[in-house]
């Protein structure tokens, strides 16, 4: 005899306010800092002695990110003898998720689904990342009848709603994002359509939009086009007849100068092509946080400074668009936490270019002139973290916390 059906849970509610006060200062207590907040307070700038740290007036934690750690310190709460899983990682931050694999909440694959998802029951949490997750992925867990934590960022779900809308009106969306990043693959996901029926391209690069905007004018070679995507486009994808009406949409986290390029180099193809854009769709996607800590970036970078020292998680994509810009203007060391600042020398960090940790020599950490430290860090990076990299800095040159706490 063959078993009924699963029945699907309803996505559950852990934000309630007994919990959440208990929650919060839980999440306080490990990520907040006394030394960010001091600094803060003197217009974002700490001089102590020859020593000078200047931090962005926007960095760190965003309201999305604090969210989806508050939800998942609650379901720990709220279901305190369960079983409790997450879709991937909740944030692109290690220490973050450290903590939670502390309080036993285990990561299940997020590129590919296995046997894992297969053993889930009705008894089971499972938590939605920040970044969301694909909808078969949703749908699986569904199908199991987990209790299901959906922690995706309201920006994420925004983008969401536009591409769902392109889909329905047969309009293909170019997405600029990484192929390979869960946010874009589940927007990607939700750029079919309902039906399964709408399509979508990943560009990354101006030169990967430049080979389409190609295409859109001169035509081409079509399986060399898709040779140069494969990966990053929506099943049974023809450029030849899914191109003709696009929407340029994007991961909310990319770099938003690149953004409005990749948009008005299609807007542009297209009015060539066709002599109006009346065929193109566009809305500004880039999240509010990601546009607010890019802005304070360059306003810090007005001013002198002799490092810039960028704090996060290697694989954060905000992240690196900060080392991106900061690179463009002075000496720029994109470190996942103080430890990397090994001695008055070395520094360990990420070259974003060859995709690998690396070791650079300077001697701006020796007492020997005064020096101005930049330090910014992107929206999932938590503030003890920036604190532990501000007190580093001034020890290396010679001084102590307590002078930088009575400063």
């Amino acid at each position: 005899m063959q078993s009924a059906p699963r029945k699907k849970k309803k996505r559950v509610n852990v934000r309630t306010p007994e919990v959440m006060e208990r929650v919060q200062d839980e999440v306080a207590s490990h990520y907040q800092s006394s030394i960010v907040e001091k600094v803060r307070s003197k217009g974002g700038e700490l001089m102590v002695g020859d020593t000078t740290v200047r931090l962005a007036k926007q960095f760190g934690f965003c309201y999305g990110v604090e969210r989806a750690i508050d939800l998942a310190y609650a379901s720990r709460r709220v279901f305190p003898e369960s079983r409790i899983f997450l879709i991937g990682e909740i944030i692109h931050n290690p220490e973050v998720n450290r903590q939670l694999e502390e309080m036993e909440i285990a990561s299940l694959p997020w590129q590919e689904m296995d046997e894992q998802y297969d053993s889930l029951t009705p008894d089971d949490v499972v938590i939605v990342p920040a970044f969301g997750a694909p909808i078969s992925f949703v749908d699986k867990v569904e199908s199991q009848g987990c209790r299901i934590v959906d922690t995706t960022c309201g920006d994420v779900m925004k983008v969401w709603r536009r591409v769902r809308n392109f889909a329905k009106s047969n309009i293909t969306s170019i997405i600029h994002g990484k192929a390979g990043h869960e946010e874009t693959r589940a927007t990607a996901s939700r750029a079919e359509g309902e039906d399964g029926n709408g399509h979508y391209l990943i560009v990354l690069t101006l030169e990967d939009v430049d080979k389409v905007c190609r295409y859109l004018v001169e035509g081409g070679d079509k399986e060399e086009l898709l040779a140069n995507f494969q990966g990053g486009y929506s099943t049974n994808f023809d450029p030849d007849v899914h191109l003709e009406r696009i929407g340029v949409a994007n991961q909310t986290t990319m770099l938003k100068s690149e953004t409005e390029e990749i948009q008005n180099r299609v807007r542009n193809a297209i009015e060539k092509r066709d002599g109006s854009d009346e065929n193109f769709s566009v809305f500004d996607t880039i999240c509010g946080a990601t546009q607010e800590r890019q802005d304070a970036l360059f306003e810090m970078l007005k001013h002198k400074m002799d490092l810039l020292l960028v704090v996060g998680g290697y694989n954060s994509s905000n992240t690196t668009h900060l080392v991106e810009i900061g690179e463009q203007e002075l000496p720029t060391f994109f470190i996942r936490s103080a430890s990397c600042i090994g001695s008055l020398e070395e520094i360990v960090h990420f070259d974003i270019e060859e995709r690998e940790e690396v070791t650079s020599y300077t001697d701006i950490f020796k007492k020997d002139s005064s020096a101005v430290f930049g330090i910014t860090a992107g929206a999932s990076c938590p503030n003890n973290l920036i604190e532990d990299t501000i007190l580093k800095v001034f020890e290396l040159r010679g001084i102590p916390r307590e002078q930088v706490e009575s400063a």
